[in-house]
C-alpha cells in the first residue's frame, strides 16, 4: 500500500506515525513546503521518500495536512490526480469552502473531509507524536458523499487510532468551532499582545506570570502561517464569535464600572459550571495507557 501525505507537521507527522503503525508494509511517500521539514521527517522515519507528482496515481491514501487555504486552493488538482482507487483526506479546521469547493467534482467519491479536535501549540516534524489523537473526537462531514468501501477504510482506521468518530454538516461545523477553537486562539493572541505592550520589561512578564497566565496564553505560540488562512475562510462565523465576545466583555466591564461587583459574583458562579464539562473532558483524555 502506498499512502502520500502533504504537510509534515504536528498533525500530518502523527497521523503518518499511526498510518505506519496500521496499513502493513504500506510505504509512506510525504512533501512539505518547507524542505527542512521534509529532511526532518525522512530522518525520524515518518516518511519513507519524498512525494511527487508521479506517485499520485499509485496511491491508496492521500492525506492532505495542510493550512485550509491551500487545501481549497489545490484539492480539486490532487482529485484530478488522484488514482481511481484513492482516498483523499483532509485534516483542515474548516470544512464548508472546502467541501463546497469540490461538490461537482467527478471524483467526489475519493474525498473524505475530516476535522480531528486535537492540536499542540508546536509545529513541524518533531512535534508530532503517537498519542495525539487518542481519544480525540474525529469530525467527519458529508460522508454520504464519500464512496461506502474508502469511507470503511478511514473509519476503521480512525477507530483504531481510537478516536471518538462524529458527523456533522460541514456550515455548522465552522459556526461551532468559531467559538470553541477559533475565539480561543484570538483571545490568546490577544491577551498576550496586551501584557507584551504593557509590559515593555520582559523578565517582569516571567516573573509575575502563574500558571493561569500560561495556561491562557499557550495558544499564542501557535503559527500564524496555519492560524491566518483559518480565520480568513472562516471570517463569519468568527466575527460572529467575537461580537459575542466583545459583548460579555463589555458587560463585565460595565458591571466594575459602576462598583456591582455582586453581578460579576453571580456571573462567575454561573459560569463555574463549565468545570463539570471539562473535568469530563480531562478525565476522557487522562485514561490514555490505562
Amino acid at each position: 500500500m502506498k499512502i502520500g501525505v502533504v504537510g509534515l507537521g504536528l498533525i500530518g507527522g502523527s497521523f503518518a506515525i499511526h498510518a505506519r503503525k496500521h496499513f502493513a508494509n504500506a510505504q509512506l511517500l510525504g512533501s512539505d513546503h518547507n524542505k527542512t521539514h521534509q529532511e526532518q521527517a525522512l530522518s525520524l522515519g515518518l516518511i519513507d521518500g519524498v512525494l511527487s507528482s508521479e506517485d499520485y496515481n499509485d496511491l491508496e491514501l492521500l492525506l492532505l495536512a495542510i493550512p485550509v487555504d491551500a487545501i481549497e486552493q489545490h484539492l480539486t488538482q490532487f482529485l484530478d490526480q488522484i488514482g481511481p482507487k484513492g482516498l483523499i483526506i483532509d485534516f483542515g479546521s474548516t470544512k464548508a469552502a472546502i467541501c463546497q469547493q469540490v461538490a461537482n467534482h467527478p471524483k467526489r467519491k475519493q474525498f473524505l473531509a475530516t476535522h480531528p479536535i486535537a492540536g499542540t501549540e508546536f509545529s513541524g516534524p518533531t512535534a508530532a507524536f503517537e498519542s495525539l489523537y487518542f481519544k480525540k473526537t474525529q469530525i467527519l462531514c458529508e460522508t454520504e458523499k464519500t464512496n461506502p468501501e474508502l469511507l470503511l477504510l478511514a473509519k476503521t482506521w480512525f477507530e483504531a487510532m481510537q478516536m471518538e468518530l462524529r458527523e456533522m454538516d460541514p456550515v455548522e461545523h465552522d459556526r461551532h468551532i468559531a467559538y470553541v477553537s477559533h475565539l480561543s486562539h484570538i483571545s490568546s493572541f490577544m491577551l498576550g499582545k496586551t501584557v507584551l505592550e504593557k509590559e515593555k520589561d520582559q523578565s517582569t512578564i516571567f516573573d509575575m506570570a502563574g500558571s493561569g497566565f500560561e495556561s491562557t496564553v499557550r495558544l499564542a505560540k501557535s503559527s500564524p502561517d496555519m492560524w491566518t488562512p483559518i480565520f480568513k475562510i472562516n471570517k463569519n462565523f468568527v466575527l460572529e464569535s467575537l461580537n459575542d465576545y466583545i459583548r460579555n466583555l463589555k458587560i463585565f466591564k460595565a458591571a466594575m464600572e459602576r462598583d456591582d461587583f455582586e453581578v460579576l459574583y453571580q456571573e462567575m458562579k454561573q459560569i463555574n459550571r463549565i468545570k463539570t464539562i471539562l473535568k469530563g473532558i480531562t478525565d476522557k483524555n487522562n485514561t490514555y495507557g490505562k
